[in-house]
């Protein structure tokens, strides 16, 4: 390859290819190799070419009239030039020094101004219209690590209130382009949910939960985008009423209630043995369900269950637990020494329960669910004055305080929980 010599600095003058005519004025072109060492030039000019072709690659490509298109390839001329893209406002609060240099790279050989320069380094892409429809549907794309290690019920369950909160959205405040959404907007969905907790249809919990899966996925994908938002979401949440807090079962209602002769007869054997199972252990609903043969110990010295991520992921990293299994709970663990397929990774189970036990009065209040059995089996190991970090270790709790050793050996968890089994 020859090389021109300007002064002190070597430079390649190449013919532009037919393909960048539309793109480039010029039927020659100059570029520096900013080196006066022939060998350097050699090495760098095969660079330097490829880096002018990129660049008319992104141009070309910014000829599209599709908006996602243009600043697509926005960015890539702003990266080949050496420069991050922008939008304007940002590219106004730079130091004045770069932004005329910026100024300056966008004004061709004969002065004119490059329009595809112009919208790459000075901030002048069109930004791509994305409606709130369409920004759940690329929230999927950029959050697949958050699915990482979730079994296919557990993803059905995390995306079920987003789509919820977005349909509810586009129904009552209309499919906006996320980057016109305004502030007054999100306060006609606010009414809107302002209403339904008035009629009694809805807790402030529930439609602060709408309001925040909405305001993270239109939030999340805008920055995914470089799209500026127009609204202000502070003071949006409802203040929180009263906290629903689920009461634990007695330890009478269990005994001469729930375990009385045939009260549980009527339930179909797996839901069945999962509740009782849930008595001595305290476990949660689905982790009960989710067990398998390989987390059931039933030969070991002291019989016990394993609670761990098996195709799924617990609900927090402290879930991950070993439970002794003791009284009932031992005895409708040798039912199902395999497991509940019936139930494994279903939400189906708490609803059966919930409405076996409604039917045949076995609800202890109107306040009392399944899941209270859960808060009977702490409230048991407090009043017996367990030890806060087995309680905790017991319950997959998170201790609030640094975490020593190993904790409980399975035969001390044993003693522990026979002294409050039933």
């Amino acid at each position: 390859m020859k090389f021109i010599r300007r002064e002190s600095t070597l430079h390649i003058r190449k013919r532009v290819p037919r393909r960048y005519a539309a793109v480039e004025e010029r039927e020659y072109v100059s570029l520096s190799l900013h080196t006066d060492s022939e060998a350097v030039a050699a090495r760098k000019a095969p660079l330097v070419w490829d880096h002018m072709i990129e660049a008319w690659e992104a141009k070309l490509a910014g000829a599209q009239t599709d908006a996602n298109a243009q600043l697509a390839a926005a960015k890539n001329l702003a990266a080949a030039r050496g420069y991050r893209y922008l939008q304007a406002a940002e590219v106004a609060r730079l130091p004045l020094e770069e932004i005329l240099n910026r100024v300056e790279a966008v004004v061709t050989p004969r002065g004119k101004i490059d329009v595809q320069e112009a919208a790459a380094l000075l901030g002048g892409a069109p930004t791509p219209k994305l409606t709130v429809s369409g920004a759940l549907d690329d929230f999927w794309k950029i959050s697949k690590d958050r699915t990482a290690g979730k079994s296919p019920p557990q993803i059905r369950r995390w995306e079920n209130p987003r789509k919820k909160a977005i349909a509810a959205f586009v129904k009552h405040a209309s499919d906006l382009d996320i980057a016109k959404i305004t502030t007054a907007d999100l306060m006609k969905f606010r009414g809107y949910l302002a209403d339904k907790i008035v009629a009694g249809e809805i807790s402030e919990a529930s439609a602060n939960k709408d309001l925040m899966f909405l305001l993270a996925t239109i939030k999340d994908v805008a920055r995914a985008n470089d799209i500026p938002l127009l609204f202000n979401s502070a003071r949006l949440m409802f203040k929180a009423g009263k906290a629903n807090t689920r009461p634990p079962f007695s330890r009478g209602w269990i005994t001469d209630t729930l375990l009385a002769p045939g009260a549980l007869d009527g339930l179909n054997s797996e839901a069945r043995c999962i509740m009782l199972g849930m008595i001595n252990t305290g476990y949660r609903p689905s982790e009960g369900s989710g067990l398998t043969a390989a987390q059931i110990r039933l030969d070991s010295n002291v019989p016990h269950i394993k609670i761990e991520a098996v195709g799924r992921k617990l609900k927090t990293d402290h879930s991950e637990r070993i439970i002794p299994l003791v009284g009932v709970s031992l005895e409708a663990f040798r039912q199902f020494p395999n497991g509940f397929p019936k139930y494994a990774d279903k939400s189906s189970l708490s609803d059966t329960i919930n409405k076996y036990m409604r039917e045949n009065k076995l609800l202890e209040t109107d306040k009392h669910s399944l899941y209270c059995l859960r808060h009977s089996f702490e409230d048991r190991m407090l009043a017996a004055g367990v030890d806060e970090r087995i309680r905790m270790d017991l319950m997959g709790h998170q201790i609030k305080r640094e975490r020593y050793g190993a904790g409980a050996d399975l035969e001390h968890l044993q003693r522990v929980v026979q002294q409050i089994a039933l």
